[in-house]
């Protein structure tokens, strides 16, 4: 059977960390057993380009790529999805993306002064800049054949986008390394370990004003880590801690609970999806729900390993292996 040719567009992708790497490197190295063959063309190609042209330099690419290929599937919505979608439109072939976030609402909070939360930000209109980037994901979310979001959340907001029939949900999932690297420099002490990049949602200054209130709490923030040492961190901490005001649906609560970590989230996004009954709900910017929170995990060690334990059971319900079955299902659609 000949194998249908699908080119991936995205914007991060090893040795760069982060959720949408991880997912890129997943869909490179196992969408061909399941019948794909599968090219990868990463942002970091033009990141030479000077800034003003890095976009039309990606969509002359992204010709190339999208000519030799039967499917053209973006991983974001505008830094690729743009260009991707431009390339589809040119060589006449059916484009899917993937939507993990709200690319208008991340770059108006990091560089156009917005501070309303996502949910809010729907409703509201601001300056042309941030108008134009709202329009440009619009218009690559209903020029895509399929949509696909990490969550029930995402769903439900992406569908008032665009048909709702055309969103579909497949789970953020992870495969954890072979082997994790364990750190040699723990510190002594009650462990709080957090990643995520360094953006104003992520919650990180006010996790530090947290664990600063108690000397024997130690935290571990980290940005950029290659994957095997950051599941090394997160195993051997005694609890992971989400504290974002927005999620989509996040890859580290995911692998914590896969590696049995106590957790604590903010109940935003998708966060109470992941969490369930398998960790510590809180809500977001509380800084006082948050600290008890994590007294209670230090306190009460024995209900902290049940929830874990539970959390190992939800796990199999991010498995990679259901989530690219659904994924090809829905390509060997188009």
């Amino acid at each position: 059977m000949t194998q249908k040719k699908v080119f991936i567009a995205t914007g991060l992708y090893p040795p760069q960390s982060g959720g949408p790497a991880t997912y890129s490197k997943f869909l490179e190295e196992r969408l061909p057993a399941l019948g794909f063959a599968v090219s990868v063309l990463p942002y970091r190609r033009v990141r030479r380009v000077p800034k003003i042209l890095r976009h039309a330099a990606y969509f002359f690419m992204s010709i190339g790529y999208a000519a030799d290929a039967d499917i053209v599937y973006a991983l974001d919505t505008v830094s690729v999805g743009f260009p991707a979608v431009l390339a589809a439109m040119v060589t006449g072939k059916p484009f899917v993306v993937r939507v993990p976030g709200d690319y208008a609402w991340e770059q108006g909070r990091q560089r156009f002064g917005v501070t309303e939360e996502l949910d809010e930000f729907q409703t509201k209109k601001y300056g042309w800049k941030l108008e134009l980037l709202r329009r440009a994901q619009r218009f690559v979310v209903n020029r895509a054949r399929v949509v696909v979001v990490p969550s029930e959340y995402m769903k439900q907001l992406v569908s008032a986008w665009t048909n709702p029939a055309k969103v579909h949900r497949i789970y953020t999932s992870i495969a954890l390394p072979p082997a994790y690297e364990l750190p040699q420099d723990r510190p002594q002490g009650f462990l709080v370990v957090s990643f995520g990049r360094k953006v104003p949602w992520k919650g990180f200054e006010a996790l530090e004003r947290v664990v600063s209130q108690e000397p024997r709490w130690k935290l571990k923030i980290f940005s950029e880590l290659p994957h095997a040492q950051a599941m090394g961190w997160l195993k051997t901490a005694d609890v992971y801690v989400n504290n974002s005001t927005y999620e989509g649906l996040s890859h580290q609560l995911v692998e914590a609970l896969s590696l049995g970590t106590p957790i604590i989230a903010t109940d935003v996004g998708g966060n109470p999806e992941v969490v369930k009954d398998a960790g510590l709900l809180v809500p977001a910017q509380d800084d006082e729900a948050l600290y008890q929170a994590i007294r209670n995990v230090e306190a009460d060690r024995v209900a902290a390993s049940e929830r874990a334990v539970r959390g190992l059971v939800r796990a199999k319900e991010f498995n990679i292996d259901s989530a690219l079955t659904r994924l090809s299902t829905l390509l060997n659609t188009l």
